[in-house]
């Protein structure tokens, strides 16, 4: 006796040369955040083709596709539309050559190197065999293609745009991503999973004048120099031992010339967390930090703070986790595990908090098994190709087919009859 699921799957081998020639596709033809254009239209295209009854262009390019199927719960599955600025080093036949100007009107390279087109292309698969299916589950599935994941605004650009007023309110979201493993294996974590991350940009003032002549001058790039230093602090005397957090200063600019003291410099960092209170126990000792060692150097100006880009932490609901978890388990057997926390970020947890439902956000591998066994014994994992690596390329399958059977199980916890 086959169950639902097996039913469901067993329309995917006559799908996967298609499947795999779209993920080809899209990945030779990546585009940044809020340029999702042509990637949110072909989207929309098939979903339309199987049925669901599609909304384009919210929060700007944002695409929702909607399968009402009966009575019974309602559930959303979410996955982004956007590519990195990044130039591919993969040498693969179908390797993006993409170049486009970005939001500041330079010239970038763009690279899909952190799995969202096979995202999509599982997405769109799950959502052409539950189609095909419908009498194997009842309810409302919902598929919604997110934009600008990367830059971590596009969820709240969704929300902000109406989204549950566009489409029924789910009784639970779920999403999935593409990290470091082993390529056919799923794993969920209860709990907070990925980070919060802030990235903040500081300019501090000084007094310029000539190198030879120090005396007249207040140099910021000393007081720059002891910020970095002094930060190296927050986790180590801020954190409480037992909680996890980072802190990490990645641009530092300053002056134009050896033999002149600049005016200013500008320092850009970044702070991971998993905890709204340490979260701003961190921000309060950065800004102190900052504010005390402009007053030592004798700055003439005060400090300048300015946000980049936040990410909430991602916080998977235990009951719907669990259920998940359940799933997984009943349909990979040994290839389902668990997860550790991750300090990576997404901007997806908004979707749901706005509405106010449980969610469930659990990882795909990505890594050839041979590959990753053998740098597992030599001890060499770090120096695999990961997210947002150039040479970032996981195999076509299994990864594939397990992203694309993961979403169907996902689904399946809430829509199979019981």
């Amino acid at each position: 006796m086959t169950s639902g699921i097996d039913e469901i799957l067993a329309g995917y081998e006559n799908l996967r040369p298609g499947q795999e020639d779209f993920y080809r596709d899209l990945h030779q033809h990546p585009e940044l955040s809020h340029q999702e254009h042509q990637t949110a239209r072909r989207v929309a295209g098939r979903l339309r083709g199987d049925g669901f009854t599609v909304q384009e262009g919210i929060g700007g390019t944002g695409v929702t596709g909607v399968l009402a199927n009966g009575s019974g719960p309602t559930v959303l599955l979410r996955c982004e539309l956007d590519a990195l600025p990044l130039r591919e080093t993969t040498g693969a036949p179908f390797a993006s050559t993409v170049t486009v100007k970005d939001a500041q009107g330079q010239e970038v390279s763009v690279d899909h190197a952190c799995g969202h087109d096979m995202h999509m292309a599982c997405m769109t698969t799950m959502a052409t065999l539950m189609a095909a299916r419908r009498d194997q589950w009842n309810g409302t599935l919902i598929t919604l293609f997110q934009p600008a994941e990367e830059t971590g605004e596009g969820a709240q650009e969704m929300v902000d745009d109406g989204l549950f007023t566009r489409i029924p309110v789910p009784d639970v979201a779920l999403a999935q991503h593409l990290l470091p493993g082993i390529a056919g294996t799923v794993a969920t974590c209860p709990g907070p999973f990925m980070s919060a991350a802030d990235s903040i940009r500081i300019t501090v003032y000084g007094r310029g004048g000539h190198g030879s002549m120090p005396q007249h001058a207040v140099d910021p790039v000393v007081l720059a120099a002891m910020i970095v230093v002094r930060l190296q602090t927050v986790v180590s005397r801020v954190v409480a031992p037992g909680d996890t957090a980072v802190v990490t200063v990645g641009s530092l600019h300053a002056g134009t010339r050896s033999n002149v003291i600049p005016g200013h410099a500008v320092l850009e960092l970044n702070m991971r967390s998993y905890s709204a209170v340490t979260r701003q126990r961190m921000l309060d000792a950065i800004h102190r930090i900052v504010r005390a060692e402009c007053e030592a150097s004798g700055s003439p100006k005060d400090p300048e703070f300015e946000t980049i880009f936040t990410f909430p932490v991602t916080d998977n609901d235990a009951a719907a986790t669990g259920r998940v978890a359940k799933a997984f388990a009943a349909h990979f057997g040994d290839l389902a595990g668990e997860i550790p926390r991750q300090t990576v970020s997404e901007d997806f947890s908004k979707i749901p908090d706005a509405a106010h439902v449980p969610y469930c956000y659990w990882a795909i591998g990505f890594t050839d098994k041979q590959a990753y066994l053998a740098a597992e014994k030599a001890g060499t994992l770090d120096d695999l190709p990961t997210n947002h690596s150039p040479a970032f390329l996981p195999p076509l399958q299994p990864t594939l087919r397990t992203g694309t059977e993961a979403l169907v199980a996902g689904a399946l916890a809430w829509l199979a009859p019981h």
